[in-house]
């Protein structure tokens, strides 16, 4: 791995990582949907113009249909459920649970595409079985236990937009996807927004984490992950599955005086042990998705 690739990869994952810093700022002020919705907006303007400038067609005609779809399950969903924990639950928890989509992605691809569940991911899901559990255990009652489900039902949206991109949209560009479910996503949410009215005046934390998670947790993003993809290929990119939880954790404790107890310590570990196990596979069919919030 080229010394470039491996910078973008640390880069990645500490972006992705301070996307749980960003939703625990901005969720207790905005609510939930807005949070969600703002913020995919915001991306999806960002990365129109970008793609608009570099002369990029995501083809909407097409595949806008797909996109609609892909982005309520790969952004919209994930993105209410993880901004709902976020009022109860660290940005670290938040990040250890999101490190399961891979295995979600593995139980589902043995569902829907007849997948072979082999003994290593077997083994894998196991492991991240028992980190889900040391990290619930905490939230082992009340609203933190429904946080905690949200964020798994979540990880389990991520994975099963890889079954349905292979199995109903095998042809949608990856670049499209990037600014068409953040777009489509967005604008389906937009008048559920009003559920939950942001207040009438914010503070600049707020509006520039806001700004945050669309241009740099989503946009910028997005653009390094495709670029990680084109070089190291779908597998080698979500390598930076395993670092997000790491900057997460970190960039809890440094600005929002999170606790990182060796029981989450523990579960992460477990986790990402988990996790290792369910991709060093065979290249499945299952296309490459964003897995973070």
């Amino acid at each position: 791995m080229k010394a470039a690739d491996v910078a973008r990869l640390l880069a990645l994952g500490a972006i992705w990582g301070a996307s749980f810093l960003f939703v625990r700022i901005v969720a207790p002020v905005l609510g939930p949907m807005v949070t969600a919705d703002s913020r995919m907006l915001v991306a999806g303007v960002a990365l129109a113009l970008w793609f608009r400038f570099t002369g990029y067609d995501p083809q909407w005609r097409r595949w806008g249909r797909h996109y609609a779809l892909a982005g309520m399950i790969n952004s919209g969903m994930p993105f209410v459920l993880f901004a709902f924990a976020a009022l109860y639950i660290t940005a670290g928890e938040m990040a250890v649970l999101n490190a399961t989509s891979p295995m979600w992605a593995a139980v589902m691809s043995a569902v829907f595409l007849g997948e072979r569940l082999t003994a290593r991911r077997i083994a894998g899901l196991a492991f991240g079985l028992a980190g889900v559990a040391l990290i619930a255990q905490p939230a082992s009652a009340g609203a933190s236990f429904v946080a905690v489900a949200a964020a798994l039902l979540a990880a389990a949206c991520y994975g099963f937009t890889g079954v349905y991109l292979a199995r109903w949209a095998p042809g949608a560009p990856a670049q499209g996807l990037a600014v068409g479910t953040q777009l489509a996503a967005g604008l389906v949410l937009l008048p559920l927004a009003t559920i939950w009215p942001a207040p009438l005046s914010l503070s600049p934390l707020i509006v520039g984490s806001v700004l945050a998670l669309g241009v740099l947790c989503g946009a910028v993003a997005y653009v390094l992950y495709f670029r990680l993809i084109a070089n190291l290929g779908a597998t080698g990119a979500l390598t930076v599955t395993y670092l997000i939880p790491l900057f997460a954790m970190l960039w809890g404790a440094l600005f929002l005086a999170e606790p990182v107890t060796l029981q989450m310590a523990c579960g992460a570990v477990l986790v990402t042990m988990g996790t290792l196990l369910v991709l060093r596979q065979p290249a499945a069919r299952t296309r490459a998705v964003r897995s973070a919030p």
